[in-house]
């Protein structure tokens, strides 16, 4: 089992960047593949991007492509969202999610487990 906690949620100006971070305990964090999610109020969770086990895979949703960057530490158990010049419609709580394999779909359900959530808040 895995415990994720993130962190770095904030407001932001458009235009601006921010960092999310997601800290896993357990000693076999190189067993799971790790994605990010977002859920925006009276809308369903969205995929945002996934990262394989070793790093050497990463997908992102359309929406995100260019602008979000997710890497993983496996030294530090730990996965980052980069969001780069970000937009009001970025506004959601931002989920890390982990499944134990060493990939993953963009389909929420794939995922095992999931953090508290941290909310990103880009204002116009």
């Amino acid at each position: 089992q895995v415990q994720l906690v993130e962190s770095g949620g904030g407001l932001v100006q458009a235009g601006g960047s921010l960092r999310l971070s997601c800290a896993a305990s357990g000693r076999t964090f190189n067993s799971y593949a790790m994605g990010w999610f977002r859920q925006a109020p009276g809308k369903e969770r969205e995929f945002v991007a996934r990262i394989n086990w070793s790093g050497t895979t990463t997908d992102y949703a359309d929406s995100v492509k260019g602008r979000f960057t997710i890497s993983r530490d496996n030294a530090k158990n730990t996965v980052y969202l980069q969001m780069n010049s970000l937009k009001p419609e970025d506004t959601a709580v931002y989920y890390c999610a982990a499944k134990h394999a060493g990939y993953a779909s963009s389909w929420y359900r794939d995922f095992d487990y999931w953090g508290q959530g941290t909310q990103v808040t880009v204002s116009s």
